[in-house]
């Protein structure tokens, strides 16, 4: 049974999965953790790229900004559990030497992840508004606007 610090990462690990796919730092951030889970076997390594490339197909146009709403919300949730998984089985089954360096290399990865990833969700710029507007950035925000006679 993982600690809980360990299990905290694990949870990052499969975070960063699903908010990388599509992204521009998707196949420097793939080779990475594929190079990680692959712990030195190539043959491992282009399973787990395969893998990551499923998920990345899986995530691919989900409905709502990042999927966040309805199927795409389960999706979502759905791949970051599967690779919660994968990387809380690998910590575990890693002798305890091997492991402390396995985790500082994942740390490593999720903090490069984390720095690469937009502030706040998202941003607006450059916009041109005519008329009544109402914009709204961040993750899982709701917002429910009326214009017009009798809002």
């Amino acid at each position: 049974m993982l600690g809980e610090s360990l299990t905290v990462l694990a949870t990052a690990v499969g975070t960063a999965v699903v908010q990388a796919a599509g992204t521009d730092a998707w196949n420097g951030f793939r080779g990475r953790l594929a190079r990680l889970l692959g712990m030195g076997d190539s043959g491992r390594e282009r399973v787990e790229l395969e893998r990551l490339d499923r998920t990345a197909a899986a995530l691919e146009g989900l409905e709502g900004p990042e999927g966040q709403t309805g199927e795409g919300e389960r999706q979502r949730q759905r791949q970051q559990v599967a690779w919660e998984t994968r990387v809380a089985d690998l910590l575990e089954s890693l002798p305890e030497d091997r492991r402390a360096h396995v985790v500082a290399e994942i740390r490593a990865l999720v903090e490069d992840r984390a720095r690469q990833a937009p502030a706040g969700g998202g941003g607006v710029s450059g916009n041109t508004f005519h008329g009544p507007t109402a914009v709204q950035t961040g993750d899982h925000n709701q917002q429910r606007n009326y214009f017009g006679r009798g809002a």
